[in-house]
């Protein structure tokens, strides 16, 4: 058989157009009518209407009746009147929900849906993410519904391994610790939230969107969709103040961070620092968190100190260390020390060689704010070493002790303090020399002083600084700091305080600092010459 072109278009016109038309007039349809509130629900086959009024019961609809059921050709439209709500009822349960909810078999609740809801989340909490509650309607009493409330559980779910998807080079013990920490674990929102948090505020990656959650019949499996964050960093800082000497001079501190370039979560970073009194410090850190794949790293700190003309101190601090969990380090540090005299005329000082070996544990907990560095932040140190004096050809033992720690806390709405406090003691059976003893002041400790210019064996100092959140681009804040220098050699306490002002925000290249300080020991009068402003931006990259 032959068609001819008009003939096809016919046929196909039929076929796509016209046959499914016929088709769908062919099908059933269900139209529910409430007859209080004139909204309609449509459903495609007898079985859903059907479904349909039986949930009224689940919604306290007790009462629900069909009014009345009308045919036009494929079209049935059913009327129906929901009656009134009941949510006040008398509830039965079996003996074991009400063992382990601690309530009678038979009570009144006067929210019966609240009382649904409690029961589905505690069901939830405990891993058992499928369960349904279910209502039986047993009667009146006292014109009040009668209900028994049962409780259908599927198998409980627990956390058996992550998928991460997006950012996939993350280390592969950085994964394995998650599951060492979360696997096993129900599945429930605490664990949830938990992670979620732990990940949201992780310095090296974030989440581009929730977790999701993969079930299968065996298996749960959750599904991380990661990105990675600019970590590296550059902090500028230039300060302005006078010298010992009231001389008006300008000093400058520069902190480069290289962090995880290699996917490895591995930081390289580089401090440089002047100080108004012609001193400089130079730092070099390089820290390999997990090696060969391991909970093991390596902690590399190379420090040089040069007093001008008068001294220079090198210091070399390697260490290994064990992760107790993604926010805490505990490890072991070697420390080797060498400090020359350069200059004859200094009588304060003596080329020494240290070594020694220490103990020390780090825990930080990240903040969700982007305007501060951490949450939490603890630092302990404990060492002891060897020193040796060349020209008294004398040795001795000493032991050093630091403990710092920081925490921010939210007041109420964008109100902020941060607390502050940091202490380290030098101890030793002989007499210190000047260019071995612990230096203090300046924009990372005592701001109101200028950058070490403070000596002694012993200090201590707090901060209590207010904060108010403006958005989340800035922050100004008020700060007052006390502590003490303890100088063995002169047989002095001092007793120092510092206060000031800033305000700090975020422009395109990064977040701005701008700070104006004042400190003195304790009985002096604050005089304006002593006044220290510090400008500084920290950009990310």
């Amino acid at each position: 058989m032959i068609f001819d072109q008009h003939t096809m278009q016919r046929v196909l016109f039929f076929i796509f157009i016209v046959f499914p038309l016929l088709l769908f007039s062919q099908q059933k349809t269900f139209v529910l009518i409430d007859k209080e509130t004139q909204k309609q629900y449509v459903k495609k086959d007898s079985l859903s209407a059907v479904k349909f009024l039986d949930s009224l019961v689940e919604k306290n609809y007790y009462f629900a009746k069909i009014l009345s059921v009308t045919k036009e050709n494929s079209k049935t439209s059913i009327w129906f009147d929901k009656g009134k709500n009941y949510n006040q009822a008398f509830v039965k349960v079996t003996p074991e929900v009400s063992k382990e909810f601690s309530i009678p078999t038979d009570f009144l609740t006067k929210n019966l849906d609240s009382l649904k809801q409690v029961f589905h989340q505690n069901r939830v909490d405990k891993g058992f993410s499928f369960s349904r509650i279910k209502t039986k309607y047993l009667g009146l009493k006292n014109d009040i519904p009668w209900v028994e409330l049962s409780v259908y559980q599927h198998q409980q779910r627990k956390i058996d391994g992550f998928v991460v998807k997006g950012y996939d080079k993350v280390p592969k013990r950085f994964i394995k610790n998650l599951e060492k920490e979360f696997n096993q674990k129900i599945y429930g929102n605490k664990n949830l939230l938990s992670l979620q948090k732990a990940l949201q505020s992780h310095p090296f990656v974030a989440l581009e969107r929730p977790p999701q959650t993969l079930f299968t019949k065996d298996s749960t499996d959750i599904y991380l969709f990661l990105r990675k964050k600019k970590s590296n960093s550059f902090d500028g800082v230039l300060g302005f103040g006078n010298d010992k000497s009231e001389k008006f001079t300008i000093n400058g501190t520069l902190d480069v961070n290289f962090r995880n370039l290699f996917n490895g979560f591995e930081a390289i970073s580089l401090f440089w620092q002047r100080n108004p009194d012609s001193g400089q410090n130079f730092d070099l850190k390089v820290d390999v968190p997990y090696v060969l794949g391991s909970n093991v790293g390596i902690n590399l700190q190379t420090n040089i100190y040069k007093q001008d003309s008068t001294y220079a101190n090198f210091k070399f601090r390697p260490s290994v260390y064990y992760h107790l969990s993604n926010r805490q380090k505990l490890g072991v540090r070697g420390n080797l020390e060498t400090s020359t005299v350069t200059q004859t005329s200094f009588t304060e000082g003596k080329d020494y060689n240290k070594t020694g070996i220490g103990l020390w544990y780090d825990f930080t907990e990240p903040t969700e704010i982007e305007l501060f560095r951490h949450r939490t932040r603890i630092l302990a140190e404990a060492s002891y070493m060897s020193v040796f004096y060349q020209a008294d050809d004398q040795t001795a033992s000493q032991k050093y002790y630091f403990l710092s720690a920081e925490r921010n806390l939210h007041l109420t709405g964008n109100h902020y303090i941060n607390l502050r406090g940091e202490s380290a003691f030098l101890q030793s059976q002989l007499a210190f020399t000047t260019n071995e003893l612990l230096r203090l002041g300046g924009w990372n400790s005592l701001r109101g002083f200028n950058e070490s210019s403070l000596l002694g064996n012993f200090y201590y100092y707090g901060t209590a600084e207010y904060r108010y959140l403006i958005g989340n681009q800035a922050f100004f804040d008020i700060f007052g700091q006390y502590g003490q220098m303890d100088n063995k050699n002169l047989k002095t306490q001092t007793q120092l305080y510092s206060v000031g002002l800033g305000f700090h925000f975020f422009l395109p290249i990064g977040l701005m600092s701008f700070q104006i300080s004042n400190g003195n020991p304790v009985g002096n009068p604050i005089k304006f010459s002593d006044t220290k402003i510090h400008w500084g931006i920290l950009a990310k990259f």
